[in-house]
């Protein structure tokens, strides 16, 4: 017997009272071609054992991560993560009932939040970051609002090289808050001349380094355009593990930073849960303006050091017109996942993950650069590059997957119509090994 607390009559007072004709009409954003136009291709009723044998059918259709070499990055990256990580993060002292709002009874959470904040800052160069956001495109959506409270203004600019899932999360953020957003076009292995589009009404420019084509820059021309019109720079990463090598965004003159941390400590999970960082400048303006939240560290009444949350501007916490994000909660688990792995990697692990990822990325890009009819189109990187093909990109990653090899995403999946069916997108990490660089240039000359 089915449950169902409703009845028609029920319904239709519900649909009067909030003033809309059917249920179909509470869907209206939701675009028609991607709306359900029937019931869903599923057996109506199964047993327990009966599903359980058909999903694990299912799922061998897939190839994981690392059951072939993979090349696979654009946004998530694969990266040796130690097993002390999964069995630490099931730990008691960890455990907390959904989010720490009582610190009595919540104090490895709150610790282990105090520590990630630390972590994160020293990591972008910053002063201040928060407890986490849900995943980097979310940060950089609620990166533009906080710069449009800043500075009073409701203009953002996004360069072109923006990773689009980022820009496509941003723009919707940024919708229904009067928020205008111009997006460039995006400049495969360069750069959009971005500086010379701020204007006097822009709150702030947001670029990505390394960018969506893996292409690195100096930020520090941007950021005294920027700066020298009252605008604000958002500096958005997606490989976490690159700022292990690479100059931080904070030391190139970025207010605000933000990005993915799934790099270290957090699996690639078919896209997710992952974790997202933000950080920004110390001045009280841009902490009071801060999404998210901040665990703080105290003492108790006899002296006893202990942990709290010392900022939570949400909307759970106080009114909701004076909240700065509607941000439900951070990633906790997430969190704790990056803060152990980066704890147990240190400086020196850090610095030697990314230099290997590095290296291996130079040695892959020469070797399939220097096949006939393949152009290396960015030529500073840090672990992740763009090659012109001379076929469509998309069908050569097919083919290598035939081939066992999970050989990049084209750029015509991020940029569909867009001119680049000839680009691939290639990432490399420490986890490639000297057969996995032969098995992809093999496959790839046979293939071309």
């Amino acid at each position: 017997m089915r449950y169902l607390p409703l009845t028609d009559e029920d319904r239709a007072t519900m649909l009067e009272t909030i003033g809309v004709d059917s249920v179909d009409a509470l869907f209206e954003d939701v675009p028609q071609k991607v709306r359900l136009d029937g019931p869903v291709d599923l057996p109506l009723h199964k047993s327990e054992m009966e599903v359980e044998r058909l999903l694990t059918k299912m799922s061998r259709k897939n190839i994981a991560a690392s059951e072939a070499p993979f090349f696979v990055g654009a946004g998530a990256y694969k990266h040796h993560i130690p097993a002390s990580v999964d069995h630490l993060i099931q730990r008691s002292e960890y455990l907390t009932s959904y989010t720490p709002y009582q610190p009595e009874i919540s104090q490895g959470t709150l610790q282990t939040l105090f520590e990630f904040q630390t972590q994160v800052a020293l990591l972008t160069g910053m002063e201040v970051a928060n407890a986490s956001m849900y995943d980097g495109s979310t940060a950089c959506g609620e990166a533009v609002l906080m710069a449009c409270r800043i500075t009073k203004r409701s203009k953002a600019i996004l360069s072109g090289n923006l990773h689009p899932h980022y820009a496509a999360a941003t723009h919707t953020l940024a919708k229904y808050m009067d928020i205008e957003i111009r997006d460039d076009a995006a400049k495969p292995g360069g750069l959009d001349d971005i500086a010379a589009d701020i204007t006097d009404d822009v709150a702030c420019v947001v670029v990505q380094n390394p960018d969506v084509f893996g292409q690195v820059h100096d930020l520090e021309p941007i950021a005294k355009a920027a700066h020298e019109k009252g605008a604000l720079l958002i500096a958005v990463f997606t490989e976490a593990v690159s700022l292990g090598l690479m100059k931080t965004p904070g030391a190139m003159g970025a207010d605000i930073v933000v990005g993915e941390g799934q790099s270290i400590g957090v699996g690639l999970q078919f896209g997710g849960p992952h974790v997202g960082l933000f950080a920004c400048r110390g001045d009280r303006n841009f902490i009071r303006n801060l999404p998210g939240r901040l665990a703080g560290e105290t003492v108790d009444a006899d002296g006893r050091r202990g942990y709290v949350l010392t900022l939570s501007t949400r909307e759970q916490h106080i009114r909701r017109d004076k909240a700065t994000s509607n941000i439900c909660t951070n990633s906790g688990l997430m969190t704790l996942a990056w803060t152990i792995h980066m704890s147990l990697l240190g400086d020196t692990g850090l610095r030697t993950m990314a230099q290997l990822s590095h290296e291996k990325a130079c040695e892959l890009a020469d070797r399939l650069s220097a096949m006939s009819g393949v152009e290396l189109v960015t030529d500073a990187f840090f672990n992740e590059f763009t090659l012109r093909l001379p076929k469509n990109a998309a069908e050569v990653v097919e083919a290598l997957a035939e081939k066992g090899v999970l050989g990049g995403v084209p750029a015509s999946r991020l940029y569909p119509g867009k001119g680049y069916d000839d680009l691939l997108i290639v990432a490399a990490t420490e986890t490639n090994t000297d057969s996995d660089l032969d098995a992809f240039e093999a496959a790839l000359k046979e293939v071309l």
